[in-house]
């Protein structure tokens, strides 16, 4: 069997997507998984065994540029990917649902019109699967792979599951534990504030790496770095520098963004800060936990002027890290 898997972006998203291989490879050992990713995405699923081919597209790049003659140039490069038996839609957006039927596909499968944002995209799907908005990230996913093939996994398939993220970086990374802080994101809302990451560290008391993507995030690590000697600025790295990085760390602290959540597909322990969206976009374990204000979240209209993540403790942030240092001794 022949699949191809559709997730474009973004880093968090496609991460929690990638889960759904080792469940397919473990029922069907002999299928062939190629995936279509926006280009700036290509490393993170990169180095995994599971996958077949990687398919890159300039979808992103086409719509900085306003550039339609670019966008469907893109779109007819994916008549050329090959034919697949079954092609999975995990992203349930207009532009992925269009992608996905430019695909060879004989069944192209995806959420139902009530399952997603953006309905019109389940009208190019033949086989629609219905699972509520609101429910948890990874549950949805696995359930287009469950309902599509056939398969089941369980609460501790999922607790237990294999790392899924490789890197072949060669980035030179302290001797000693160290733990990691994520401290940008797209939404400022989402942000924990610098401040508040200083106190952690030292009431934590560890080597604390901050990873940065932006020249604006950049000065906020320098600025935290000058005011606790347990913080350490990371040069700027590539995807595959980031998963070795986030692979070899103790703990990963941050926000809800795509370089925290990659914490949780190489089963590195971490704590997932959470103001302006919902927890549910985690799956909490053991070893990865929650904390999230005290604002409620509209799962289909979220706040993005809702700050409250700058209410979190630090305390309790620490308290949680202590914890999981013990439960991992």
């Amino acid at each position: 069997m022949k699949i191809a898997i559709v997730r474009l972006s973004a880093l968090g998203d496609i991460v929690h997507s990638m889960v759904i291989l080792q469940f397919i490879k473990k029922n069907y050992p002999n299928s062939l998984i190629d995936w279509v990713v926006d280009d700036r995405f290509k490393g993170i699923l990169e180095n995994n065994p599971h996958i077949n081919q990687i398919h890159t597209l300039k979808l992103n790049e086409a719509k900085k540029q306003r550039s339609f003659k670019l966008f469907f140039r893109e779109l007819l490069r994916v008549r050329q990917f090959g034919q697949y038996d079954l092609v999975i839609d995990t992203q349930g957006l207009l532009k992925s649902a269009i992608v996905s039927k430019f695909l060879n596909g004989i069944k192209i499968v995806g959420f139902d019109k009530n399952s997603i944002r953006e309905r019109a995209a389940s009208y190019f799907y033949n086989q629609k699967i219905t699972i509520g908005y609101q429910e948890n990230t990874i549950l949805r996913n696995l359930s287009l792979i469950c309902g599509s093939l056939g398969i089941n996994v369980s609460h501790n398939e999922i607790i237990n599951k294999n790392s899924f993220l490789f890197s072949k970086s060669k980035i030179l990374i302290p001797k000693a534990s160290y733990i990691v802080f994520i401290i940008g994101s797209t939404w400022e809302s989402r942000n924990y504030p610098k401040e508040k990451f200083v106190e952690v560290a030292e009431l934590i008391s560890k080597v604390c790496l901050v990873v940065w993507g932006n020249e604006q995030e950049k000065e906020k690590a320098d600025w935290m770095s000058a005011e606790s000697a347990f913080i350490q600025v990371m040069p700027r790295l590539e995807l595959d520098d980031l998963k070795h990085v986030l692979d070899k760390a103790t703990l990963v602290i941050g926000n809800d963004t795509g370089p925290t959540h990659i914490a949780w597909g190489l089963n590195t322990p971490s704590i997932t800060l959470f103001g302006p969206t919902p927890v549910d976009r985690i799956y909490e374990a053991p070893n990865h936990k929650a904390i999230k204000s005290s604002s409620s979240v509209d799962h289909s209209k979220l706040n993005m002027n809702d700050f409250s993540i700058k209410d979190i403790d630090p305390n309790e942030i620490a308290k949680m890290a202590f914890l999981i240092f013990k439960n991992n001794k």
